[in-house]
């Protein structure tokens, strides 16, 4: 299979940069993934860069060349925090306070 070509109307540089400002590290790592990609390396090298198996960065791209950098920050579902109440209270999932 091919490998997908990344839309180079952003640089490097760019890229790079954003990297830089983002607050999350997850949202960071994608953007350092692709940036190693446009610099010429494997897709396989920026992948374990990134934290990410080539199917994840091949994933990434597919959302970067259709949302840009707006389209990394929407990864999916986090955990929940089912336990906290405020004041620092807990309680367990039957829902009785401890």
């Amino acid at each position: 299979m091919p490998a997908i070509a990344i839309r180079q109307d952003i640089s490097v540089c760019e890229l790079r940069r954003q990297a830089r400002l983002e607050e999350d590290g997850r949202v960071a790592a994608r953007l350092l993934a692709i940036a190693t990609v446009l610099n010429g390396h494997s897709r396989a090298h920026a992948a374990r860069l990134g934290g990410m198996d080539r199917q994840t960065l091949r994933d990434w791209v597919h959302r970067f060349n259709a949302e840009d950098v707006a389209g990394f920050g929407v990864s999916g579902s986090r955990p929940s925090r089912w336990w906290k109440l405020e004041g620092g209270q807990e309680r367990r999932r039957s829902g009785r306070l401890c």
